[in-house]
């Protein structure tokens, strides 16, 4: 088995199972106590939290460990708003944030307060300057990725938190898939991470809160972590956190540069050998592992059973790999093609056998899902076909995703050029597949239009 999906969870790292076995034995009396038990606990908090804020550039005493990344996030989002209050009760996220930061933002929403989303392009970056335009005298925290968890494209952090500097605005990083690589550049006030993105164990994550920064943490008050973080500290876990991290960052660069070959060498070779595909993410400025395609045709969760089958572990963001049956929030943002998606997320000491088998085995995978789907076969324009009308009504409710997508395919040669095809539809995936459909096939999304049922998407023949 070859497994890509480090994005999601990173294999345990040899330097944390040591460490983690090793403080089995010394860390597990109570670090607050005066005893030789307690203060020898407390030495190995204190050297592990040391360790890590070297890694992530602070001070120790701004670092604080929580049981998870996203306890991390939510504990940061709410002391910073609730520190902020007298400002105002004003949020800023972007359109592909992790889930974590948008169930926060939900929430403070809910609430009565208010949130402004910044959108990405077609890369899925930011633009500074729109970070910029959504401060107001009323903002009191902004959220940014470093790099997302999808796509891998990094964030323009330091021209973000210039601007949000400039403003008076705190600005709270993720940096959960970045920090393994490096340092977060730039004049941030918070930052997030968690453990089982760089190989340490799970229920580990980082709070950093840059001294000056208002905060008031939120729940009733506990004297762990400063406040920050309520209950008894699992410092076997927290150890082996720290030091997988330090070691992580002693191999990452010679890491990276073998990564980004091997990411590379699929971005570029997928297309070649898989007709109808799209990659999606910016193709430089991202990170080292990760990249992420889309397959015309193809469902998603069958697709990653083939993958299974084959030896592949891999991800989705195709919504027919997901219970709520919508496409992935970050995918739908950047307005590319959901169907068929896989990220691949490459851990630390891939060989580079596995992604050559990996490359000898996706074409066959594809195309049987497709001829399962009776899925169209030729990637040519479909030619000119008598027509007694200029329109056509495709009925596709009920049916989810690739179907709506295959079956505009199948009769877009039916019509005229000039004549247009109406696809009806209630399935949330269309409203982002058919256009990528047609930019990808070179015909004229004219838009959508409300039907009894779902929604009516208008595609008008150009060739």
């Amino acid at each position: 088995m070859a497994y890509f999906d480090a994005a999601s969870a990173a294999p345990l790292h040899p330097v944390a199972r040591q460490a983690l076995q090793a403080s089995l034995d010394e860390g597990w009396a109570d670090p607050a106590r005066l005893y030789r038990e307690g203060r020898r606990a407390r030495l190995l908090l204190d050297a592990a939290r040391e360790a890590a804020a070297e890694a992530v550039g602070c001070r120790p005493d701004e670092l604080t460990f929580t049981s998870s990344g996203t306890r991390a996030v939510h504990s940061g989002i709410e002391g910073a708003l609730a520190g902020r209050r007298r400002v105002g009760r004003h949020l800023i996220v972007s359109a592909v944030e992790h889930s974590s930061v948008l169930h926060s933002a939900e929430v403070h929403e809910a609430a009565g307060g208010s949130v402004t989303t910044v959108p990405v392009d077609r890369a899925g970056t930011v633009s500074p300057s729109s970070y910029a335009a959504a401060l107001r005298p009323d903002t009191a925290l902004a959220c940014l990725q470093s790099a997302n968890h999808e796509v891998g494209t990094e964030q323009p952090v330091r021209e973000v938190a210039e601007a949000c500097r400039a403003a008076g605005v705190p600005l709270l990083v993720d940096a959960a898939q970045s920090l393994p690589w490096g340092r977060v550049e730039g004049d941030w006030s918070l930052l997030t991470a968690s453990a089982h993105k760089w190989g340490g164990p799970s229920g580990v994550g980082l709070l950093v809160v840059r001294k000056g920064v208002r905060f008031a943490p939120q729940g009733p008050v506990d004297e762990r972590e400063s406040g920050r973080a309520a209950g008894f500290e699992n410092i076997p876990a927290v150890v082996a956190a720290a030091a997988s991290l330090r070691a992580v960052r002693a191999e990452a660069a010679a890491e990276a540069a073998r990564l980004r070959e091997l990411t590379e060498r699929i971005r570029v070779r997928v297309p070649e050998l898989v007709p109808d595909v799209e990659v999606v993410g910016d193709a430089v400025h991202r990170l080292p592992g990760i990249v992420t395609f889309s397959c015309l045709y193809v469902d998603g969760e069958t697709l990653l059973h083939e993958l299974d089958r084959a030896g592949f572990s891999v991800s989705s963001g195709s919504s027919c790999t997901s219970s709520t049956l919508t496409p992935s929030h970050v995918l739908k943002a950047m307005g590319v093609l959901s169907e068929g998606n896989v990220r691949v997320s490459l851990p630390p000491g891939t060989p580079s056998e596995d992604v050559d088998r990996f490359l000898s085995v996706l074409p066959d995978a594809v195309a049987d899902v497709r001829e399962k789907l009776g899925a169209p076969t030729a990637s040519a324009p479909p030619s000119p076909s008598p027509s007694d009308s200029d329109e056509l009504v495709v009925d596709s409710l009920g049916k989810l995703c690739p179907i709506p997508v295959i079956e505009l395919a199948k009769v877009i040669g039916d019509v005229p050029v000039g004549g247009t095809v109406r696809v009806l539809s209630d399935d949330e995936a269309a409203r982002l597949d058919i256009p990528a459909w047609c930019e990808m096939r070179g015909q004229d999304y004219v838009g959508e239009e409300p039907a009894d049922h779902g929604f009516a998407y208008v595609v008008r023949r150009v060739s």
